[in-house]
């Protein structure tokens, strides 16, 4: 009896499955500059996730009401992000036509 050969499928690295998702998401932006959309939202979500901890830490301190406060933010060293600005804001939007507009106006450090 003739052994079977099965067609090994080739399995793509996590490398190559991030590279590919990268290209599907800068559609039309040329390679060189979606390195500066990239590196945008990097910080951005770095940035939201400090402000989220130190809302938490105000929060717990029993000082809600100083948590649209700026100067208890910067106290810290932490950016303070207007809703608008917060990651979680742009995860909810995501699915939007205007999402890119939505990020390129995103303020950091200022209470709007």
């Amino acid at each position: 009896m003739a052994k079977k050969k099965t067609a090994k499928k080739k399995t793509k690295s996590f490398e190559e499955t991030l590279w590919d998702s990268a290209n599907k998401l800068r559609g039309s932006v040329e390679p060189a500059e979606y390195k500066h959309v990239v590196l945008s939202l990097i910080f951005l979500k770095f940035a939201s996730d400090k402000f989220t901890e130190r809302r938490e830490e105000i929060i717990d301190e029993g000082k809600e009401q100083f948590i649209d406060m700026v100067e208890f933010y910067t106290m810290k060293n932490v950016f303070y992000l207007p809703e608008k600005s917060r990651w979680s804001y742009i995860q909810a939007n995501a699915k939007q036509d205007d999402l890119a507009l939505k990020i390129d106006t995103v303020n950091i450090g200022q209470k709007t």
